[in-house]
C-alpha cells in the first residue's frame, strides 16, 4: 500500500465531506507528516492560524507543540499531527456530533500511518480515539494500550500555555514520552 496516495485520498475525502464541515469554516486541516511516523500527535480541532493555512498546529500552541516534539528528541518532519475534528468550528469548541463524524477520517488515517504511539492532546482527543470522556487533570502522564498501540495522555498545548501547572506537567509528560521513544520498539 502507498500510504502517502492512502492519506491524500482521505485528506481529499475531508476536503468534500459536507459534515466536516457542517458548523464550521476556513480551509479543511487533514493532518500532515510522515505516513510511516512511528508516532503521531492528535489534537481537538484547527484554530484561526490553521483554518488559514490549512496545516495542523501552526499557531501559537502549534509553535508550542513542536518546540516540546524537537525537545523530546523527536524529528517533526518523521511525525504524523492530527485531529478528529478537521475543520475551524464556528462556536470555538467542537461539537460532539463533529468528533464522532471527524474519527471516522481520524481512525482511517490511524490506519494507514499504523503508529506504535498516539499521543492524545486533550480530552476531545481522548473522546475522539478512547470513547471516553477523561479528566485530562487526573489522567495526563498515563498511557493506554490497546489494539497493539500505546495512547500516552496529556494537556492540550493551548492548556499547557495558559495555566503554569499545567505546562510544567505537559513538559514532564513530554519527558515521559522521550523515555518511552527513546526504549527499543517491541
Amino acid at each position: 500500500m502507498d500510504k502517502e496516495k492512502a492519506l491524500k485520498r482521505i485528506a481529499h475525502k475531508i476536503t468534500g465531506c459536507p459534515l466536516c464541515k457542517k458548523g464550521c469554516t476556513g480551509k479543511a486541516v487533514p493532518g500532515e507528516g510522515d505516513p510511516n511516523a512511528r508516532i503521531v500527535f492528535i489534537g481537538e480541532a484547527p484554530g484561526s492560524e490553521e483554518a488559514k493555512t490549512g496545516r495542523p498546529f501552526v499557531g501559537r500552541s502549534g509553535k508550542f507543540l513542536r518546540q516540546m516534539i524537537k525537545e523530546a528528541g523527536l524529528d517533526e518532519n518523521k511525525v504524523f499531527i492530527t485531529s478528529p475534528v478537521h475543520y475551524l468550528p464556528l462556536r470555538g469548541t467542537p461539537s460532539k456530533e463533529a468528533i464522532i463524524h471527524g474519527r471516522a477520517h481520524l481512525f482511517e488515517q490511524l490506519s494507514v500511518v499504523d503508529p506504535e504511539i498516539v499521543v492524545l492532546l486533550g480530552k476531545t482527543a481522548c473522546l475522539a480515539v478512547l470513547d471516553a470522556k477523561v479528566d485530562i487533570t487526573r489522567a495526563h502522564g498515563s498511557t493506554v494500550k490497546k489494539e497493539g498501540r500505546t495512547y500516552c495522555i496529556t494537556f492540550h498545548p493551548s492548556y499547557a500555555m495558559r495555566f503554569p501547572e499545567g505546562k510544567k506537567q505537559f513538559i514532564s509528560d513530554f519527558k515521559k514520552l522521550k523515555r518511552m521513544f527513546k526504549s527499543p520498539s517491541p
